[in-house]
């Protein structure tokens, strides 16, 4: 077993809304610091047809401030810089020798969760593994153990013989490759690692030539190198200040105060749990939805600063580990179990729960995971947290069988699977659901076979679904002839514990945030973050498979 812990000598008096941290305790919060990769991929191309691809960062400082540039490669002998702005360029250079550039992809996963469900498989096999995020989160045989691509070789054909399909060998040959030009003071540099600071901790990073659209953070920023032979803008910032350009953005700016400070002690407890998930690119977390929505300072306002500074240092847990803190926007009535959507190992605070103030269904006798009933449910309307939230708490979306078919071959081609030359689909059913109503498995024929979709990666292939809440309806045309779906569901998000929609219904009755927390996480305990406090456990069974 490898756990993570850290000591910090939290001291907590008083209730959750009571006597406030002692000096020596908020002081401890606030020294902690976060690595926050505000922009992953600078010099990347798009990942995607509609992705922007970055090519110019303006870093500034804030009014009566200014930088401080220091240049890290220990080869080079440059004093810190002043100045008041930082232009980073990307650039390319030509290589006087092509470059090879290979990893061995052991697996290709839609989600952090399922990607390291999918590693803990590897690894009990023996296999050294990292898990990275090019665009789709992937499993790489570990850069350094299989060095060479001799080994690599040895080591696909090794598993190939024992009737692993899915590795596969990513290589590239490189004839250029990309740098960043600094443009400070009228100089140019050229430096892959640079750290910039300011006397305020405050810095403005702009990626658009409108200035009103910079966004200013708390801390500092560090330039470096990924694995992807790119760069990475770093934010080291305060746990705290961070929470500071996560809650408003994830909860919204009118929630209710306890929604938000429940809001605030999962988001707190999401970070600290997951700092693992860029440690391949020697980072923690990403601004994105891939982890949490963090976006600086700019909309930072009372409600949210006051949740963050009364609840400082507060955790969930259960069995004083850092929980599993997942939170999305809407269930559709009815959260989901952890395993419902990934694969690994169940969390026992993670498990169905009737989203509604007053339970009126009972979920042991009626079980979703029954077609029939599972459409029962999803007509009821009244009663929930989430009622009336138009077009989250239940939709219905259509889709022709052309778009259906372009959105699969799309995906398909992404995954490496074998049938992703296929023309189009000929039918869906669904085949299999959780008892919390979520899909498992979704059946489709194409004109060149047979394919299932599993769980989270329904929502992957295909546009309509918000969710894996839902049923299909096919569409058919005058001549009888099946030209298109319905999608009919409920929720947005994969509806894993906390619905932030919920919340606010709840808040709004009057519970607190403890009994919103111990409603969407049943057995779990909020507490001080302390030395005793496990961050995770690297030793949950996973699950293992030959693809």
């Amino acid at each position: 077993m490898i756990k993570t812990t850290i000591c910090l000598s939290v001291l907590w008096f008083g209730s959750l809304w009571g006597i406030p941290l002692t000096a020596a305790a908020e002081a401890t919060t606030k020294e902690m610091e976060l690595q926050i990769g505000i922009i992953q991929r600078l010099g990347a191309k798009p990942i995607q047809d509609e992705d922007a691809k970055i090519e110019r960062v303006t870093i500034s400082s804030v009014s009566g401030d200014s930088l401080k540039v220091s240049f890290l490669d220990p080869s080079q002998a440059f004093s810190p810089i002043e100045t008041k702005e930082v232009v980073l360029k990307v650039d390319s250079t030509k290589l006087t020798q092509a470059k090879l550039q290979e990893k061995l992809i052991l697996s290709d996963r839609s989600t952090f969760e399922t990607a390291e469900d999918s590693a803990n498989s590897w690894k009990k096999l023996g296999l050294e593994v990292e898990v990275a995020q090019p665009g789709r989160w992937q499993v790489w045989a570990k850069r350094d153990v299989y060095g060479t691509p001799l080994v690599r070789r040895w080591l696909l054909h090794s598993l190939e013989a024992n009737g692993y399909d899915a590795p596969y060998l990513d290589t590239e040959i490189l004839d250029q490759e990309p740098n960043i030009i600094l443009e400070i003071n009228g100089q140019e540099y050229n430096q892959d690692e640079v750290k910039i600071t300011s006397s305020k901790n405050l810095v403005k990073v702009n990626t658009s030539n409108t200035p009103q659209a910079a966004r200013i953070y708390g801390g500092s920023l560090k330039l470096q190198p990924n694995s992807y032979g790119e760069f990475s803008l770093v934010n080291h910032v305060p746990l705290e200040t961070y929470l500071r350009g996560v809650v408003p953005y994830e909860i919204g700016a009118n929630a209710p105060p306890q929604a938000v400070a429940a809001q605030t002690i999962i988001a707190r407890t999401y970070a600290l749990r997951n700092l693992r998930r860029f440690a391949v690119d020697d980072y923690q977390l990403c601004a994105t939805v891939h982890c949490q929505v963090y976006k600086g300072l700019n909309d930072a306002n009372a409600t949210s600063d006051r949740a963050i500074a009364q609840t400082a240092g507060l955790v969930l847990t259960y069995e004083n580990e850092l929980i599993d803190a997942l939170y999305s926007s809407t269930t559709g009535g009815i959260t989901a179990g952890f395993e419902d959507t990934w694969n690994g190992a169940e969390r026992p605070y993670l498990q169905p729960v009737i989203d509604a103030p007053k339970p009126f269904w009972d979920l042991v006798k009626y079980p979703l995971n029954n077609e029939k009933t599972f459409r029962h449910f999803i007509s009821l309307e009244r009663g929930f947290n989430e009622t009336g939230r138009l077009g989250v708490f239940r939709w219905r979306k259509t889709r022709s069988i052309k778009a259906l078919s372009q959105d699969l071959q799309k995906y398909l081609k992404k995954t490496r699977h074998p049938l992703a030359d296929f023309k189009t689909i000929k039918s869906m059913e669904v085949h299999k659901r959780s008892r919390s109503g979520r899909i498992l498995t979704l059946a489709i024929e194409t004109d060149l076979g047979k394919l299932q979709l599993h769980k989270n990666e329904i929502r992957s292939a295909l546009e309509p679904p918000r969710s894996t809440f839902f049923y299909l309806q096919p569409l058919y045309d005058e001549s009888k002839q099946l030209n298109g779906y319905a999608f009919v569901g409920g929720g947005f998000g994969h509806g894993v514990g906390l619905s932030q929609y919920g919340s606010y219904n709840l808040a709004k009755l009057g519970w607190s945030a403890e009994r919103i927390l111990a409603f969407y996480y049943p057995q779990t305990t909020i507490k001080p973050l302390d030395e005793t406090v496990v961050f995770w456990r690297d030793d949950f069974p996973p699950s293992i498979s030959k693809n």
